[in-house]
């Protein structure tokens, strides 16, 4: 039996990404073109990499830096 572990917070936020901008259910390779090709509009992308980028700007605010 094989143990599939739990999804880290960056890829729960990448998922989230997707089907909150994108209307992307899955990140997961189906092996179907019809499953794992999406037409997205330019909108939607620009929406999504302005998620992406504010959550990686959130995360190395959050992070103490070292001296």
């Amino acid at each position: 039996m094989t143990k599939t572990k739990p999804p880290s917070s960056t890829e729960q936020q990448l998922q989230k990404i997707a089907l909150d901008h994108l209307f992307i259910e899955t990140l997961e390779t189906r092996h179907s073109d019809r499953l794992d090709f999406h037409d997205v509009s330019v909108w939607g992308i620009k929406s999504a990499l302005e998620a992406a980028f504010e959550a990686g700007r959130k995360a190395a605010t959050s992070v103490p830096q070292q001296d």
